[in-house]
Parts: C-alpha cells; structure tokens; sequence
C-alpha cells in the first residue's frame, strides 16, 4: 500500500518504508508497538546492504514496523532520538515514544547483529530493554531520562547559576510585566549583582519552576540555590536593610539567555562531547576526521554534535567558550581545547586520562 506523505512516498508493506515528514511518525507507527528504524544517508556506503537485511527480516516479522529514515533531511527525528552518526538503528518495543527505545545501534557493526536483535525483539515481551550496541561494545549514549527528571535536573542547574537568580517575565533591560520591574529596580537599587532568566522565552521552565519550588507567581528570587520568594518579600528584605548585605552576595551578574542555556546543556549530554563539522561516520573538514580518529583510538565512548546544522550552535558556541574554531572537544562539560591540544595530549599518552577524567 502506498500512502503519500508530502512530497514522497510511503511504502507500508514488508520492505524498510521511508518517510520525509516528521510530524506524520508517530501516527504512522503508532498501531504496532515494535519497530525497527534505520537511520541512513543515501552517500552512506552500508546503509544499502542494511537496507537489504531489513528488507529481509522485514518478510518474516508482519507485526514489526521497519523504517528507513534519512537522518539529515529528518532532522527533528534524529535529535528527538538522539542520532549523531549514521547509520544507527534503533528498535522499539512499546509504541514511538523514545523511552520505548530497547536497542541502539550505531557506526560500523555486522549485519548479522542486526539479525539477532531483531529476533530477540520479536520474542521479548512489550516494554524497553534499554540495551546498546556500538561497534559489538556499549554505545556511548545512555537510554534518555525521564523528561520530568531531566527537567528538574536543568531547574536546578538554573536556579543555582548565580547567587542571586531572578526568574521573571522578560529581561532585565526590558521587563515584561510591573512585578519584575519592580524586583529589578530594587536588586539594582541595593547593588546586588545577579543573574535573571526570562521565562517567557521558555514554556517549559515557566510552567516547571512553579512546581518545582512551590510558588505559583512570577518574578521569582533566589540565593544561593534557595527560594527567598516574589516581590512582596523581596520588598519587605529591603526595607529591613542591605539586601547584598543581608544575602552577602558578591560577584558579578550573569544574563541567562535560551542560547546559552541550551549550549550549557549539550556541553554536558555526554561525558565527553566533540562539536564538529559532520558525523563522525562522515567528518566534513580534516580537523574534526583526525579528531574523530584520535577519540576512536582511545575506546572512550564519546558523542557527537554536527555544527555544519545548527549555525546558531556553531556561532554561539565560539563566544560561549571563547574558542573561535572547530572541532571542540568537551569533558564533563569542561573545555579541552581542539585538535592540536588533543594531539600534544594524545603524543604524551595523557589524552585517554584526560577523557576518563
């Protein structure tokens, strides 16, 4: 049966199927609650003899939906499962969702792999196994968190940015509502440095934050990681005195925008992270293939972010770090540096510490 999606085709039948339209996966998928999806690229020399092997286990397994997926062109797909090299092959057991996600396989594996954890799909019983392949060893990547979980993890990275941290409507240059005006004016008034974020920019901290510390109104002040309140009592520290005093705050203020925010947390999505031009399947600049080559001779599970589709990424993370080239080898959300260090690193036979650090 051939169901058109968009501008292509999809093929819903006993061979790998393909797809260009994001929004349509999960309807697509969703009356079968184990799938296989192949995450390719069509300049990927294995993705075709793969595409063979699905397509042959595909006749055999008529409760298993098979997917071909191409990972550049699905961009959404590829980072809502989070797919950083192709080919990667991800089975599911329990629906579409990514915490469905039983078997991950990435980079260069034998198809006869693939064979077997299809055949252990077919006989488990519904619900994830969490089990990762990359290359026969453990992928580098973790099953994904639940999103609550992860979002409480980020409300506390937030709230302790700062000494002083004011979650309010807008910036601080330009409030948004008479509340964070006001909470700005006074912290500004008593020379208190601090931090802001501007949950209006940010639905999900908006609505989070409110549960997370008990406190349904907005501005929002903290110290030192602790809930001081909103205005009312912000106001009534101040006119009991010092507010930098009575906090015995210091130090200078730091404006949280999203872009930050948001590379403040790719920094850290792996243990060690590289930011790239490419995949490392398929570097696009030597630079990021012999940094790639250096990390794979380490055996260091490692995870990779392509610059090359994130230009917002790729210029803002040069000030972020104040590093203005590519690639940039992260660990625990420290900066190493690029390739050259990583070299004089590798030469002293420090680097594979360095990375286990």
């Amino acid at each position: 049966m051939h169901v058109p999606i968009g501008n292509r085709t999809m093929i819903h039948t006993s061979i790998p199927i393909e797809w260009g339209v994001e929004s349509g996966f999960a309807l697509i998928i969703g009356s079968k609650s184990k799938a296989v999806l192949l995450f390719g690229a069509s300049w990927h020399e294995a993705c075709p003899s793969l595409e063979a092997v699905l397509s042959a286990l595909a006749g055999t397994a008529p409760d298993v939906f098979f997917g071909k997926i191409d990972a550049e062109e699905n961009s959404g797909l590829s980072e809502q499962f989070q797919v950083t090299m192709v080919p990667t092959i991800i089975l599911l057991n329990g629906g579409p969702a990514v915490d469905h996600i039983s078997v991950r396989m990435e980079g260069g594996f034998d198809p006869s792999q693939v064979t077997i954890a299809v055949q252990r799909l077919l006989s488990a019983s519904e619900g994830p196994s969490s089990a990762n392949v990359s290359n026969g060893e453990p992928a580098a990547r973790p099953s994904p968190e639940d999103p609550e979980k992860e979002l409480a993890v980020r409300l506390d990275t937030l709230i302790k940015r700062d000494s002083v941290m004011v979650f309010m409507k807008g910036e601080p240059s330009a409030p948004k509502c008479g509340f964070s005006r006001q909470a700005v004016e006074l912290l500004q008034e008593h020379e208190v440095p601090f931090g802001s974020f501007n949950i209006l920019s940010d639905d999900s901290v908006r609505q989070g934050l409110k549960k997370h510390s008990n406190w349904p109104t907005y501005p929002q002040i903290y110290v030192n990681g602790e809930l001081i309140g909103g205005l009312d009592i912000l106001k009534e520290t101040a006119e009991e005195g010092s507010l930098k005093e009575e906090w015995g705050v210091t130090g200078p203020a730091t404006v949280i925008t999203p872009l930050q925010d948001r590379l403040a947390s790719l920094i850290k999505r792996s243990d060690v992270m590289i930011f790239m031009k490419g995949l490392p399947s398929a570097p696009k600049c030597g630079f990021s293939r012999q940094m790639i080559e250096l990390l794979d001779e380490s055996g260091v599970p490692y995870d990779a972010f392509n610059i090359l589709e994130d230009n917002e990424v790729r210029q803002g993370l040069k000030e972020f770090s104040n590093w203005p080239t590519y690639p940039q080898l992260y660990v625990k959300g420290e900066l190493i540096g690029g390739l050259d260090i990583c070299k004089e690193l590798a030469e002293d036979g420090d680097l594979v510490d360095t990375l286990k650090q």
